[in-house]
């Protein structure tokens, strides 16, 4: 079986085409035996001489079905001869179409790894006449890596075990162009082994690389880039370059200083580096909707900064559709809704089903739509945080109908600082017994 070629999907076979079996009769007749020169190539070839291609497959053939009285060999041979048959010399296995490389299921189980998980999520990396598993667990435990960790590795990245050496090496080198010390790359590799051992776009990513260390961005940040949006990393440079660059001429545009406008971009790719996968058309676009739904110029860069550019993964189209129906639902003036969006501009961000669903969720909780305009912030929080939050508080004896809806409001973090000081308050006892009494005489 030929070597087989690793495409990134279902695996592909290359090699000869499939030889057909002539059948054993003709015509309900018998054909007469293979011809008395095939006798003559027999004996050459038991002597281990083969003239060409064609003898050796003649050979093949005749040997196969010499016996069987209804073969018609030489009706046969123009098919073989039309169809270019090859003989190669390539590299071969003993695993079959569609049967598990045997060398690859011992070398896993030599490192204790659960084969069971492979199968269920990735079995076609174990139908690959060609693994690199010694290879690359060896490359691993060189970094650091001991055993439980290279055996979770390649379970959770089967197709670790399909990189080549020399392309995980490279990978290895490109990565500590922003992680110097192995033994931090090895805990990444461990917590983002997708991310590593995506080793396509290798110039790509290392350029871009350059560039975000050129633009400022520390090398922390890269190292975040490269394990939570690899995807940045596959567009050409000089595509990012357009989108920091269009980004730049609009906050400059927008009355951004040029004394901030560095911190600025740099701050935006920190919180959001999908943003590079936007095209600077977009951008324009979705600013210039903004510009003429009478949001000066100072409260689109507010809402840019607020929304951390997730503004760019948005269009016109959805942004009006949220705003009309955010606006019929508080029944408010344009100048009105203006001033929700700039407190909570979820408004703008989310789809209608989304905030449908978070104002039905509200109001089922008894909370009120003037509540709601108080403290719009608090749909930004899922229903499901939401009755969670409201059910802690219920327990204080605290009532959200009645109460101030920045009490259900925020972070994790905000929630707990909240309720802890209410918890705190209602344990807090009517005096303070360690106090002294003023006790008159």
């Amino acid at each position: 079986m030929a070597k087989s070629l690793f495409t990134g999907g279902i695996p592909t076979r290359e090699g000869s085409p499939p030889r057909s079996r002539p059948s054993a009769r003709h015509g309900g007749k018998a054909a007469p035996h293979a011809p008395t020169t095939w006798y003559g190539l027999h004996s050459m070839m038991l002597r281990g001489v083969a003239h060409s291609a064609k003898d050796t497959v003649t050979f093949l053939l005749a040997r196969s079905h010499g016996s069987s009285p209804g073969l018609k060999f030489l009706s046969f041979w123009p098919e073989v001869t039309n169809r270019s048959f090859l003989i190669h010399s390539t590299y071969t296995t003993d695993t079959k179409p569609g049967e598990e490389n045997k060398k690859t299921i011992e070398d896993l189980h030599g490192l204790s790894v659960d084969i069971k998980k492979i199968r269920r999520v990735k079995e076609w990396v174990l139908l690959q006449e060609v693994a690199y598993v010694p290879e690359i667990a060896r490359i691993l435990r060189e970094m650091g890596a001991d055993e439980p960790a290279i055996a979770s590795i390649l379970e959770r990245c089967p197709e670790a075990m399909l990189r080549s050496p020399a392309e995980v090496n490279s990978q290895r080198a490109l990565w500590q162009l922003v992680c110097q010390k192995e033994n931090q790359l090895i805990k990444l590799i461990e917590q983002f082994p997708d991310s590593f051992f995506a080793t396509g776009y290798h110039e790509n990513q290392k350029a871009n690389i350059l560039f975000f260390q050129e633009l400022g961005l520390k090398n922390n940040i890269i190292t975040r880039f490269l394990t939570s949006a690899p995807s940045i990393f596959h567009n050409p440079p000089e595509k990012n370059k357009h989108v920091i660059e269009t980004l730049q001429r609009n906050y400059l545009s927008l009355g951004g200083s040029d004394a901030n406008m560095k911190i600025w971009i740099l701050k935006l790719l920190s919180q959001n580096p999908f943003i590079l996968l936007s095209t600077s058309s977009a951008i324009q676009e979705n600013l210039e909707f903004l510009r003429k739904s009478d949001f000066t110029d100072h409260e689109v860069l507010q809402l840019l900064s607020k929304l951390k550019g997730f503004i760019f993964q948005l269009t016109p189209s959805t942004m009006q559709k949220s705003m009309l129906f955010s606006k019929n639902f508080f029944k408010c003036s344009d100048q009105e809704f203006k001033q929700l969006v700039l407190k909570c501009p979820a408004l703008l961000y989310y789809s209608v089903p989304i905030l449908e669903e978070r104002l039905e969720g509200l109001l089922k909780e008894g909370i009120s739509i003037a509540q709601i305009r108080e403290t719009p912030m608090v749909l930004e929080l899922t229903t499901q945080i939401v009755q969670y939050r409201i059910k802690k508080l219920s327990a204080l004896g605290y009532s959200i109908k009645s109460g101030n809806l920045e009490n259900l409001n925020g972070t994790k973090k905000d929630f707990e600082a909240n309720y802890g000081k209410i918890q705190s308050k209602k344990e807090r006892p009517m005096f303070n017994p360690i106090a002294p009494l003023n006790i008159e005489d």
